[in-house]
Parts: C-alpha cells; sequence; structure tokens
C-alpha cells in the first residue's frame, strides 16, 4: 500500500513515516515509478515505532531496541521489560520535579496575591 492509506491506517502522517525511514527504524520498499509500498510487515514495525514514541521513546532509543520492532522471535523482545522500566522510572522522575515545580508556583501565586489583597484594604 502507498504512504497515504499507510498513515491512515497508523493515525499519523505520511512524515512521520518518512521521519522513521530516515531514522533507520523502518526500510520501505519502492515501487518502479519510485513510490514508498508499505507491507502488512511495515505497518506492525511503524505500529510500534508509534507506540513508543507515544511512550516518550527518543528515536535513538528506539534503535537500540531494533529487536522489539520486529516480528521475529517468539517472545518478547530481548531488554524490553528493562527498558520500559527504565523509561517509567524517568517518567516518574520528571514527574516529581513538575510537582515540586508546580507547587512553588502555587505558594508564589497564594503569596502575590495575599500581598495583592493586603495592599488594596490598605
Amino acid at each position: 500500500m502507498q504512504a497515504k492509506e499507510a498513515a491512515d491506517r497508523l493515525g499519523i502522517t505520511q512524515r512521520m513515516l518518512r521521519h522513521y525511514e530516515r531514522e533507520g527504524l523502518l526500510e520501505v520498499s519502492r515501487t518502479l515509478n519510485g513510490y514508498r509500498s508499505y507491507s502488512d510487515f511495515d505497518l506492525r514495525r511503524a505500529g510500534r515505532i508509534r507506540d513508543f514514541i507515544a511512550t516518550g521513546f527518543s528515536t535513538r532509543e528506539i534503535r537500540a531496541m531494533s529487536a522489539c520492532l520486529s516480528d521475529d522471535g517468539a517472545g518478547p523482545c530481548e531488554g524490553g521489560i528493562e527498558k520500559l522500566t527504565d523509561k517509567l522510572e524517568h517518567i516518574d522522575r520528571l514527574r516529581a520535579e513538575l510537582d515540586e515545580k508546580r507547587s512553588a508556583v502555587l505558594d508564589r501565586l497564594a503569596a502575590l496575591r495575599n500581598e495583592l489583597s493586603i495592599l488594596s484594604h490598605n
């Protein structure tokens, strides 16, 4: 199938499919006239790439997990659980940092509102 139909099926843009290809994550065959032609295997691989990106993995990280993108093997990809666990820990650290920043902003906002309230009553 051609790029437009593949992108539509995956719920992504054709540009994203080309990005996956440029990043070395996806190799797509071409027709005689040069159009990209996506197989069912390509769609499954692109879907896995899309899902990894949606969970916060960079293309560099995904490239290092190439075994997790293929149909080879009957079980989970080697290191997949470890990589996902590491990503979850990273997300939790980021979330904690954001919670701290949010709390600091709320505290500062409350202090400013309090100062304005005191000034307006004087």
